[in-house]
């Protein structure tokens, strides 16, 4: 009895090692080869979509070389918005695309587990055989067999099956982790393109919105580009009203400040709001600001302005609360901060974000650092889309519905008192 179990328990352990302890799998090929495919087609379809969006940015390079005008503004925001449309189709092909191979990495890692179950039970056999053997004695174990010879042969073959399953096991316990790892790195990659994805499709919304306000405005003036430019030369001279008027109204709430209330400068307590930074207009008696001295009657620039495009992602520079937004546009149109955000750092500072094209945070709502809060625009009193960013003492602004008398009308806007403006970059 001895002799015959302890053979047949050998004889399939090496059988099974022979064969590469190979499971049948719990998937059949046939679904993983038909999840490539799918993803291959996707790919394809990637790269021609990809193909478009390039063709689109050459020809919106093209548009921005030639002459500023009414039409060509239209004509570029159909063309941003034709490419706004490609990017979010492309988005949804890689999300797509991002599915199916995460749904093929848990094909591999349930096919794993098979194998890790079977190859455990095989070596679970092995070693009752094993123990089996251990419970005879010694002298009814030797005469199971014909010969010395056979007895120590078939211990080392028990030895050395033992070792190679416990070797296997490891290795598909090591590719388990790595699908595993896998799957983690296409679930956050996925999570990155629908960020993506809603990024795009404020974008999409916001060019749809301005091409409309265009094309509203080519219909009053019925394509006079001459009428147009004396549009803007109207809208410019109520800005500069309205700027000079609130300038001189925040040089009178002059407060004490003090300055421990403050972080140091140079403290790096703020980070930057957005991820390309080009700074186009300093805090203070800039060119612009001194070519200009009747805007800024007491400090100059009241911020700093970056470049960005129209629809650019803005990011909280700190945490801290939204103290308010707004749009002063409701009230008076293209003469002030336009659609902005005020937050509170709880360190003494709060920062402003203005000329905004869409806001996506709400009074009172908690914000972390680097946190999404808006898309930059040209609202406002602006020559063309950037960012306004403030810095301000918390103790000296004041979110108020202030009543114009250039525009005759109310409007909410944080004033802050002329000596509670901050230098951005001695917070950055």
């Amino acid at each position: 009895m001895v002799i015959h179990h302890t053979k047949k328990i050998a004889f399939f352990a090496f059988i099974f090692l022979l064969y590469g302890f190979s499971v049948a799998p719990l998937f059949s090929e046939s679904r993983t080869d038909e999840l490539q495919q799918q993803i291959d087609t996707k790919n394809k379809e990637i790269t021609a979509i990809e193909e478009t969006i390039k063709k689109y940015k050459e020809d919106l390079n093209e548009t921005l070389q030639t002459k500023t005008t009414l039409s060509s503004q239209i004509y570029q925001l159909e063309t941003t918005a034709n490419k706004l449309k490609a990017e979010v189709n492309l988005t949804d092909k890689k999300i797509s695309n991002t599915n199916l191979t995460i749904e093929k990495l848990r094909i591999g890692i349930e096919e794993k587990e098979g194998e890790i179950k079977t190859t455990k039970e095989s070596l679970a056999e092995i070693i009752r055989a094993l123990d089996e053997e251990e419970s005879q004695t010694l002298l009814e174990v030797l005469l199971a067999y014909d010969n010395l010879s056979e007895f120590f042969n078939n211990i080392d073959r028990m030895d050395y099956l033992q070792n190679g399953i416990h070797i296997n096991l490891e290795e598909l316990k090591t590719l388990k982790k790595e699908n595993e790892e896998n799957e983690i790195e296409k679930n956050k990659e996925k999570q990155e393109l629908q960020e993506l994805q809603e990024a795009l499709l404020d974008k999409k919304e916001i060019t749809e919105e301005n091409k409309n306000q265009k094309d509203i405005l080519l219909e009053k003036t019925k394509n006079e580009e001459s009428r147009y430019q004396e549009l803007l030369a109207e809208q410019q001279k109520k800005q500069e009203s309205l700027l000079g008027e609130i300038s001189l109204l925040e040089e009178e709430m002059r407060i004490i400040i003090d300055p421990n209330s403050l972080p140091p400068a140079g403290s790096g307590v703020l980070k930057w709001p957005l991820d390309d930074i080009v700074i186009t207009q300093k805090f203070g008696w800039t060119e612009f600001a001194l070519s200009k001295s009747w805007l800024y009657p007491s400090i100059g620039h009241n911020g700093v302005d970056f470049r960005a495009s129209k629809g650019t992602p803005i990011k909280v520079s700190r945490n801290g609360v939204v103290t308010d937004t707004g749009d002063t546009d409701i009230g008076c149109a293209n003469a002030s901060y336009g659609k902005w955000i005020l937050i509170d750092h709880e360190n003494g500072l709060s920062s402003m974000y203005a000329h905004l094209s869409k806001i996506k945070v709400s009074k009172g709502d908690r914000v972390e650092t680097g946190q999404l809060i808006g898309h930059s625009g040209d609202t406002g009193a602006t020559y063309g889309p950037h960012l306004h960013f403030g810095v301000f003492a918390t103790q000296a602004v004041e979110v108020t519905q202030y009543k114009s008398k250039v525009c005759g009308t109310y409007m909410k806007l944080p004033l802050v008192a002329v000596n509670g403006y901050l230098d951005p970059l001695l917070y950055l």
